[in-house]
């Protein structure tokens, strides 16, 4: 059974440390399945903010081994912050494409996710659509979205600048804003609902959200909003859907180096892939690795190959734009 991580496990021979944004659950059952095939014992702290912030407070002592979390904007958060270091593992970068790894080695991803279309199945006839066309008229009053400085938006956003460039992608995000049916707000999965109330007729969300919506036991409403809506993968046609990513990196001062290299080459195999993908719904980054038959039954995907990097680098581009045009104020009246 994983505990918290301590320094007094740090030193301990076969254990490794890991600090995770991810819920312990959803770790889980990779975390057990490593220590049954190495024997080396995984001790998780999740923390749901601030974890840069305690391993730089920790400094040279910390017990950090390795860092799990998702979205680039954490990963590329850890690495400015000084608390990772560079890992060259021929297991890891054979399995993991290049544009899901940092150029430097010091972040890997693991799953992606789209940031795709939830569209009406009642009143959106279309089955196709574009990023850009969701600044056509024809969408006025009848797209929801979550907080425009979201992590999620933000990368989205700032692809579009790194597809298109700033002056485009500010008048977008302004055309965006005016075609929202309310202010920004909610999680995805709240803008699923506001779909089957009525409220929008489509929205942005990442794909996994409709995966734990469809198997909701705890909420079962959540069933009946995941079955209102169908998944549009944005420029399917052309260049690909926006994804983003879980991911790994090895933590500045691991203690247990070795042992947190050997899970993080377990983390990228094929095995590994598939457990994680069935359990939180998204995507392997492994080339040829299947995605939960859930996932499968959204239709393809075809992943935008724009390097996360590129992606990151125009992220806080993208913030500002998004206080420029006052897309959290809502559509103009």
């Amino acid at each position: 059974m994983a505990a918290a991580a301590s320094a007094s496990h740090a030193l301990a021979d076969g254990e490794v440390n890991i600090y995770s944004y991810r819920q312990p659950e959803l770790i889980q059952p990779l975390l057990d399945t490593f220590e049954k095939e190495t024997g080396i014992t995984p001790n998780v702290l999740f923390l749901d903010k601030g974890l840069v912030e305690r391993i730089q407070a920790e400094g040279a002592n910390s017990p950090a081994d390795i860092i799990l979390t998702v979205d680039i904007a954490r990963l590329t958060e850890a690495k400015e912050g000084g608390v990772t270091q560079p890992v060259n593992s021929e297991i890891i970068n054979k399995d993991i494409p290049a544009n899901y790894r940092d150029p430097d080695g010091d972040w890997f991803g693991l799953t992606t996710r789209g940031r795709v279309v939830y569209a009406s199945k009642e009143r959106v006839a279309q089955n196709d659509i574009t990023y850009e066309e969701l600044a056509d008229p024809k969408w006025k009053g009848k797209i929801c979205t979550r907080d425009g400085q979201h992590s999620y938006n933000i990368g989205l956003f700032a692809s579009m600048i790194a597809h298109h460039g700033e002056a485009y992608t500010e008048k977008w995000l302004t055309d965006l804003k005016n075609n929202l049916a309310r202010k920004p707000d909610g999680t995805d999965r709240d803008q699923a609902k506001a779909i089957y109330a009525g409220e929008c007729d489509i929205a942005l969300g990442n794909t996994y959200y409709v995966g734990l919506m469809m198997t909701d036991e705890l909420e079962p409403e959540q069933k009946d909003w995941a079955g209102a809506i169908k998944v549009l993968f944005p420029n399917a046609k052309d260049r690909g859907t926006h994804v983003n990513i879980s991911g790994m990196a090895l933590a500045k001062n691991a203690p247990n180096k070795d042992n947190a290299i050997k899970l993080m080459e377990f983390l990228a195999s094929g095995e590994a892939q598939h457990i994680y993908a069935e359990q939180v719904f998204e995507y392997p980054v492994l080339p040829g690795s299947e995605p939960a038959d859930i996932v499968k039954s959204f239709g393809p995907i075809k992943p935008d190959p724009l390097p996360l990097a590129d992606i990151a680098a125009n992220r806080k581009k993208a913030s500002e734009l998004v206080d420029k045009v006052g897309y959290n104020d809502g559509p103009a009246m």
